[in-house]
Formats: C-alpha cells, structure tokens, sequence
C-alpha cells in the first residue's frame, strides 16, 4: 500500500477582510441620510464589530514541505501562526517504505520555499522531487545532517537530540522569515519543555531496568531503546532483511525463534505499520511464549502530537518490562 496524498498540517493566511475600524459610544444616523451613505455606515459597522485582527497580517508566512508526517507535526508546532505546513508522509495505516510520489506530492514540493527531509535514504522520493524542481529560494533542512547521524534511519526516535532537531527547525525558518526569529526560537524552546514526558519515561526505564535484553522486528524504535539504555539481541541479519521488505536467512529465524520462545527477552517491540508473514509469527510466538509485545509505528497517528506519541510508545515500553 502507498500512503495517502499530502494533506495540509495547519494553514494560517494572513485575513483578507477590511481594516479594523475602533467604535465607542452610540452612533446617531439622521434619516436625512441617503440610502448611499446608510449602506456606507452600516458597511463600516460590520467591520468595526468584526473579530480581532489576523496577528499574522502583513507578516511572512513560510511554506513548508516535509517528507515525514514526523517532522511536519514538530515543524508546525514551532512555526505556529507563520507557518504553512504540509507532508508527503502521512498514512498511518500504510508503510512508509512503499510511499510513491504523485503529482499533487511534486506540486506541494515547488511551492515551499522549505524542505525538511530525514536523510539517510529512508526519504530518497523527496530528493528526487526537489532535484526536478530546483529552486534558489528554497532551503532544504536534512535532519541526518543536523545530527550527523548514519545507519539506522528513524531519526525522530533519537529523545535526546529532539531538541537539536527543534533548534535547527527554528533556525531554518528565521532563514526564511527573520522577522519572525524570535517567536521560532520561542516555538522551539516551547517544543523542548513538551518533551519532558517522554524524558521521564525513558529515564524510569534505564533507572529500573537498565541493560534489560530486548528484542525489536526492525530498528524503528532502536535510538529509543539505546537512550533507555538497553539490551538488543535482535540479529542485525534479521531486522536489516525486515526493513529492506524481504525473508531473514533461516539462521537468523532460528536465533529469533530462541530469543522468544525460550524468553530470553523481556520484551519485543513490533513494527505494527510494516508488516509480513516472519513478524507476525513472532508476533504470535511472543504472545504464546508470554513475552510482551509493544508495538511503534513509523508514522504518526491521527490526530495524534509528537510529544505525545513519542512519551505514550514509551511508557509502553516501561510497562511491559515493569510485568
């Protein structure tokens, strides 16, 4: 399955109504006056008792693009009222690994004058949009080179460098609009504080559970697990074939097999958006074998913040290795 068109994140556009005019105390109209004027006055009433001014109004509203429904959600959030926020990415039910741009995806990408991408590969289908439609105006933000990070992808679940994310979002929209500098840097440090769930959560893990041995299907959530401070005994063989979509050797079954059915981990933690027929006999073995299953997404869910998925599949995790 691909995932779903974009769809747009928050859309904030400066008003269009007519300047707010101040009244006080009680208007007289004389029946003198023509109809003309009447029309005139009551036109100007309408706009006094109006709502308040759009506080967005002749200030710059930056469009952005994200490739990952993960980074739009953190980039909206920060920008607020000065930022126009869609995402290629944002199906929760689909796997993001079989995501295949359309016009609408390419369309969305010409028209911002920021790109925000993961790197590492997990985003190639956003590079190639923005290589068909170069733009001097535009920046492009790659997170895996904010972090200078390599190998396992799935850089949102890296808790302790969410705030270097946040900052650098912040400075890549006061690129785009300096005048707004201070309320992105505002937006970014609000970001932060709203990550301290997720921190408590991963701190009571490695407080009373450090160096726990763990399976995972896959490294969706394996910088989640490191900041916890715990142990994967996954075979790389096995969760590379999971991620690239094809059989792991009959080896490296035969080892997750082990680590299941003989309980010798505390707990394994499921990709629950991409799927196949291994991990859900894992899935099963694990369930019959009495080893909690937590399951992550790589997306985010509807309806769902960041913050507040990020702290919700964490203290999962806790749960699980509190049983």
């Amino acid at each position: 399955m691909a995932p779903g068109l974009p769809t747009s994140r928050r859309v904030h556009a400066p008003s269009l109504g007519g300047r707010r005019r101040a009244t006080s105390g009680t208007i007289f109209v004389m029946k003198t006056v023509s109809g003309f004027v009447w029309m005139a006055v009551c036109a100007l009433l309408l706009a006094a008792c109006g709502g308040p001014a759009d506080p967005t109004k002749g200030a710059r509203i930056v469009n952005v693009v994200a490739a990952e429904d993960v980074w739009a959600d953190v980039a909206a959030q920060i920008g607020g009222p000065h930022a126009r926020v869609t995402s290629l990415i944002n199906d929760p039910s689909a796997d993001p690994h079989l995501f295949s741009a359309d016009a609408l995806a390419a369309g969305r990408v010409s028209r911002a004058n920021l790109a925000i991408v993961n790197g590492l590969g997990y985003d190639d289908f956003a590079t190639k949009l923005l290589d068909a439609a170069p733009s001097s105006k535009r920046r492009v933000l790659t997170i895996a080179d904010v972090l200078r990070a390599s190998g396992n992808p799935h850089l949102w679940y890296d808790a302790p460098r969410l705030p270097a994310v946040a900052r650098a979002i912040a400075g890549a929209l006061a690129t785009q609009d300096p005048r707004d500098a201070a309320l992105f840097r505002a937006g970014a440090a609000r970001f932060v504080r709203s990550l301290r769930p997720l921190d408590s959560a991963i701190a009571a893990i490695r407080a009373r559970h450090a160096a726990a041995p763990v399976a995972y299907t896959e490294r969706v959530a394996g910088y989640l697990l490191a900041a916890a401070g715990l142990r994967v005994l996954t075979p790389d063989g096995y969760a590379q074939a999971i991620e690239d979509g094809s059989e792991p050797s009959p080896g490296d079954a035969k080892r997750m097999d082990d680590l299941i059915g003989g309980r010798r981990v505390r707990a394994l933690v499921y990709n629950a958006q991409a799927t196949s027929t291994a991990t859900q006999r894992l899935r099963a073995q694990a369930e019959h074998s009495g080893v909690p299953v937590v399951a992550v997404t790589e997306t985010l869910p509807r309806g769902e913040r960041f913050q507040a998925w990020q702290a919700r599949q964490a203290r999962s995790l806790l749960e699980a290795l509190d049983r």
